[in-house]
């Protein structure tokens, strides 16, 4: 099963950062995401907005990220079984 938005490297790495695009304000900002555990909240440094992860997704990389989470792009499944 292949994840929405996985861009591997050519030498298949994990690709470590994602630009998260905040959806109250539109305000995009460039994180580094862990590698051992999700990250539920998220708050955008432009608007002050709380991020949550959408129904169905294991964390906020996933729902606004432009790269999913690293557990996401190894396994093209959720993470936390969310």
């Amino acid at each position: 099963m292949e994840a929405k938005g996985v861009r591997l490297m050519a030498s298949g790495e994990i690709i470590l950062q994602s630009t998260i695009t905040c959806p109250e304000c539109g305000g995009k900002s460039t994180e580094t995401m862990p590698t051992d555990s999700c990250q539920w909240y998220w708050e955008c440094p432009h608007c002050g907005a709380l991020l949550r992860p959408k129904e169905g997704d294991c964390c906020v990389f996933c729902s606004y990220g432009d790269v999913p989470c690293p557990p996401v792009q190894e396994s093209g499944e959720s993470c936390c079984g969310g």
